[in-house]
Order: structure tokens, then C-alpha cells, then sequence
């Protein structure tokens, strides 16, 4: 299986890549995919990807750092797509009207300029929404998506999953399913969800399922069982059939040419 959604750019993992590497192969995750929130981190996960066939990342601007966008940036994306089969989305992008770090206006530009570069490099698109929805589905109908893409950590209700489902997008699954204070609304499209649209993902170092004991401090890519699993209880089918068509997903979604 392969988790598609970890921050690398933490101390605990970074400080021994080898060993948590090592860590999650063990409880049977094939690869990662590390997501980047600008440029620089995006250069820091190419260098720190390159050496290991099972780490990938991606390639893009989160819309909390979307006022630092610039024009360029976009034939800077395409380049370095260009140039690293490692990098195989394009994101994280999105649209975060919660916090707002970089103003509305500012968020549409860098995701209206991502969606253009996702086309032009054929590329999926690796989304973000917070209290968003309806300008991000508006703009993605609107939009060219060759190479369809994947909502990260999708938390919403059973109408969202189905607007995302008719976008021809597939659906990151994290711990949130496992956090009974909160995960009502999934428990309930996750009925709705296809299994071919199915993809997994910790976030990690965030959102630790809250079922692991001992109760570890962090996340990591070797819990990922615990969220396959959770989805297999919900959806009542085998646990070796969420972890292999979700497998099969990643690599349809990320990895064919």
C-alpha cells in the first residue's frame, strides 16, 4: 500500500530518513508521497527523495502561501516537472478560506495558475479545501484536469464526496476516520465512495488515529494499516481489498504515463 500524503519536513523523520523509512516498510507501506507547500520546500523533497525509489513528492503552492506567488512560478512548475519524474502532482493547492494567510483573491490566482500548469504538464492535481467548497468545485468544473487529481483529507459530508466524485476526482482517506469526536459525516460518505477512488494517506506527522495504543506523540507512515483497515470495517468488505485496489489507485492516479 502507499501512503500519499506525508510532511517530510519534520525533525523526527528527517533525523534518521533511513530508519523511518525502514519503519513504515515494515508494516507493509511500499512508498510514500511527500507533500510540498512551496518552492522551497519542494526542492528540499527533491533532494531528499532522489536516492529512494519509494519516495515521491509533489510540486506546487499552498494557498496559506499563495500572496507569494509570482508569475513565473508557473514556468518554473512546469520546468521542474520537466525534469524530476519523482515530482507527480501538482500541489498541495487549493483554496483555505478559514485562516485566510494569503487573501481570497490572492489564493484564486495561484490556484487558477496551478490548474493551468497541471494541464500543461499533465499532471494530477493534489487538493486542498477548508471552508471553500463551493468556489473550489466551481472553478475545478470550469477547468481542464487531463490527469484528474485527488481531494487530500477529505473530511466533508456525503454531497461533497459525490460534487468531487462528479469532478472525476479521487478521495484521500486519512486518521479523521478514526476520531469518533468528529468523523460522523465521513463515516457516512465513505458508503458513497468507490472503491476506485479510494486513496489512503496518514498526513503525518498530523492526525494519529486515535485508536493506537500506546498513544504514540506523532504520526507516521506506518500507521497507515490502521486507516485501511478502519475503511474495511466501515465498508465492510476485506481488508486486502482496500489495500489492493487502493494500491492500484495510487500507482493508476500517480505513477502511469
Amino acid at each position: 500500500m502507499f501512503d500519499i500524503g506525508v510532511n517530510l519536513d519534520h525533525s523526527s523523520y528527517l533525523d534518521n530518513l533511513q530508519q523511518f523509512r525502514e519503519d513504515y516498510q515494515h508494516e507493509g507501506v511500499q512508498g510514500i508521497i511527500c507533500i510540498a507547500s512551496n518552492m522551497q520546500e519542494a526542492n528540499l523533497l527533491s533532494d531528499l527523495c532522489t536516492p529512494y525509489p519509494d519516495m515521491h513528492y509533489t510540486l506546487g503552492c499552498h494557498p496559506h502561501h499563495a500572496s507569494s506567488w509570482d508569475v513565473q512560478d508557473s514556468d518554473k512548475l512546469i520546468q521542474a516537472f520537466a525534469a524530476d519524474p519523482k515530482a507527480v502532482a501538482v500541489g498541495e493547492m487549493g483554496l483555505d478560506f478559514n485562516r485566510n494567510y494569503s487573501t481570497p483573491d490572492e489564493q484564486i490566482r495561484a490556484f487558477e495558475a496551478q490548474l493551468i500548469v497541471a494541464e500543461k504538464a499533465q499532471k494530477p492535481v493534489y487538493l486542498h479545501e477548508r471552508d471553500a467548497f463551493a468556489e473550489l468545485t466551481q472553478r475545478l468544473a470550469q477547468a481542464s484536469l487531463p490527469k484528474g487529481g485527488v481531494i487530500h483529507c477529505f473530511t466533508g459530508n456525503k454531497d461533497q464526496l459525490k460534487s468531487y466524485l462528479d469532478l472525476g476526482l479521487s478521495v484521500g482517506i486519512t486518521g479523521w476516520l478514526l476520531d469518533e469526536r468528529r468523523n460522523q459525516e465521513l463515516v457516512e460518505a465513505l458508503a458513497y465512495l468507490p472503491l476506485d477512488r479510494l486513496l489512503l494517506e496518514t498526513d503525518a506527522p498530523y492526525l494519529l488515529p486515535r485508536n493506537i495504543r500506546p498513544r504514540p506523540k506523532r504520526n507516521h507512515p506506518k500507521f497507515l494499516p490502521y486507516i485501511a483497515q478502519a475503511v474495511a470495517e466501515v465498508k465492510g468488505i476485506a481488508l486486502e481489498e482496500v489495500i489492493a485496489q487502493a494500491s492500484d489507485n495510487t500507482r493508476q492516479l500517480f505513477f502511469s504515463a
